[in-house]
């Protein structure tokens, strides 16, 4: 089916759209995060680069990346349509992942980066362990 609009029109109301976050991946860290005894964290929180969820007492932030948008090196996939601009895009939300990292350490922050594929069940023990290492399970 053939698009109702513009190549112009579809540019300009795509644009428009806003992510504020992805649900679906953050209710099932939510739900691992209670399964566990994982407790102390808030979402929205006014930190700098708006991680998904922080442990004020700890001073982590976490990130739930999406492996399409974030590049992830195993899942991330290159659409044939338009290639250069969303190679350029990716491209911009690593380097743009990076400098949030790199600040929020200098100021203090432990910064925790998962993949949205990580959220699966059978990924969830590798996670676990990552979790515990940091100790926020009891």
């Amino acid at each position: 089916m053939s698009d109702i609009w513009t190549k112009a029109k579809r540019s300009d109301v795509m644009s428009r759209i806003r992510s504020s976050g992805n649900k679906a991946t953050e209710l099932k860290l939510i739900a691992l995060f209670r399964a566990h005894g994982v407790t102390g964290w808030r979402r929205k929180a006014p930190v700098f680069g708006k991680p998904d969820f922080v442990f004020p007492r700890h001073k982590l932030a976490v990130f739930v990346d999406g492996c399409f948008w974030h590049g992830c090196p195993l899942h991330a996939t290159q659409p044939k349509t338009n290639a250069k601009f969303w190679r350029e895009k990716i491209a911009r939300n690593q380097a743009r992942d990076r400098l949030v990292t790199r600040t929020l350490r200098r100021a203090g922050w432990r910064v925790l980066r998962i993949w949205s594929h990580e959220l699966t069940r059978k990924d969830e023990p590798r996670l676990l362990a990552r979790l515990r290492r940091i100790p926020l399970c009891t």
